[in-house]
């Protein structure tokens, strides 16, 4: 007799075909154990994901991570300085959260952007407050401090829109943007809180303000600073400095993989190295800030006090100026399939050589940049991609004889490998002005002289 079990029910078939009915089978009830239910849960799930990215981030670049312990520093310094009675006293404990403000809008990562907005914000503080101060001496003058909100309001009305304006002005903006924001702000509340104080001299006000609100916010921003520059420092210049010097190898990478892919079949790895180019796209406005920062830095290492620092933003412009003719160039990747074989072929090689003598030239520009040295194999790699350049220009003059034997339909499927060939050629020429931007660079900074090997 052999049974079968159907939505629960056991049913007994016997040899002579008889169908018996038994109890339904008896299923013991598993239930989800706490781990299990957690497992499953969205929220759980979102957690994960992002403590999996914080760590990943951390693990990547760990001076993110230090950058956080400095903050911290900074900030428990500041307090356990302001709980000493004595120091509370002298420095006023009223405006200690002035103190506390400061570190946590001056300190940056970098220690370029933390100079930058700390003195900025004492040149602007002590500034305003000298010129509020004497605002405030000549209304407090006027008979019956009849005319006193006047001038004040007039005053603030004049400053804030000159300060203002001062803003649009390139150089300004470029060094000073923040300390602006600072002096508008700090001369406002100046005004504010010596309006009504005419029971006090305003030079004795001027006293008062200076060592209780103005002080804290000099020793707030010269702590970050301390810290910003003798703790685990990150140089805006060197981050700058490595940043051009990896976006001339990503162009070379991109570069290299377009052209082996539009004439042979590419691993993932170079797959991978095709969107390199991207990044040098992206970087433009790292490199105008970093490059802002670093002017603010001392000499350290290899880079002396007046280091040109526009010329990296230079060469980060000629940089892109490729990246852009590669992105056009990996746009036409779709159309290698309509070009006939026998024609593809006949102009692979000497693409490929090109590519290859171009990338080249960027590998020795980004040593260059890298090491601050003059390269003696500059000049032999630029030779070397100018020779094929005129090599691809013979193979592509060739290319009437060979498509007689073509149709005009055949032939209208050539004209994307004509614009390839034009785009590639294009490229080495703009890597040409790379070329003499990077030389320019290293006739300013003096740069050293490399040894043969």
């Amino acid at each position: 007799m052999a049974s079968k079990t159907v939505f629960g029910w056991s049913i007994a078939i016997a040899d002579n075909k008889s169908l018996q009915i038994l109890e339904p089978h008896k299923h013991e009830s598993k239930s989800m154990g706490l781990c299990d239910i957690l497992a499953v849960n969205p929220l759980v799930i979102r957690v994960k994901r992002f403590l999996k990215k914080a760590w990943d981030i951390g693990v990547d670049d760990p001076r993110r991570m230090i950058h956080g312990f400095k903050v911290a520093l900074a900030m428990t310094l500041i307090s356990t300085f302001y709980y000493i009675k004595p120091l509370y006293d002298s420095f006023g404990g009223n405006n200690a959260v002035w103190a506390v403000m400061t570190v946590v809008v001056v300190f940056e990562y970098t220690a370029g952007a933390t100079l930058y907005k700390g003195l900025n914000r004492i040149g602007a503080t002590l500034l305003a407050g000298c010129l509020a101060a004497s605002v405030c001496v000549v209304a407090k003058k006027t008979p019956g401090h009849r005319f006193e909100p006047v001038i004040m309001g007039v005053s603030l009305f004049v400053i804030s829109a000159v300060v203002t304006f001062s803003r649009f002005i390139p150089e300004v903006k470029a060094r000073h943007d923040y300390g602006c924001m600072i002096f508008i702000l700090t001369y406002g509340l100046v005004l504010v809180s010596w309006y009504d104080d005419h029971d006090v001299h305003p030079v004795i006000q001027l006293i008062i303000v200076t060592n209780e609100r103005i002080s804290t916010i000099i020793f707030g921003s010269c702590l970050c600073i301390i810290v910003s520059m003798f703790v685990f420092p990150v140089w805006a210049g060197t981050e700058l400095h490595n940043l051009i010097s990896s976006n001339i190898n990503k162009l070379a990478n991109s570069l290299e993989s377009c052209v082996s892919e539009y004439f042979s079949e590419s691993d993932e790895e170079s797959k991978k190295k095709l969107e390199d180019y991207k990044r040098v796209l992206n970087s433009k406005a790292s490199e105008e800030s970093m490059s802002t920062f670093a002017r603010w830095e001392p000499a350290y290492g290899k880079f002396s006090f007046r280091h040109p620092w526009k010329m990296y933003v230079k060469i980060g412009a000629s940089l892109r100026s490729c990246a852009y003719c590669i992105e056009t160039l990996v746009s036409r990747m779709d159309s290698k399939t309509q070009v006939p074989e026998t024609i593809r072929n006949h102009v692979s090689t000497s693409c490929l050589r090109l590519s290859s003598c171009s990338s080249d030239v960027l590998r020795e520009l980004s040593t260059t940049v890298s090491s601050m040295t003059q390269s003696t194999q500059m000049d032999s790699a630029v030779k070397e991609m100018e020779k094929a350049i005129h090599a691809l220009r013979n193979d592509v003059e060739s290319l009437p004889d060979l498509m007689q034997s073509h149709t005009n339909d055949e032939l209208l499927k050539v004209i994307p490998l004509v614009t390839f060939i034009s785009l590639l050629i294009e490229i080495a020429s703009r890597i040409g002005n790379v070329v003499k931007v990077v030389e320019e660079f290293a006739e300013v900074a003096k740069f050293k002289q490399a040894k043969d090997e």
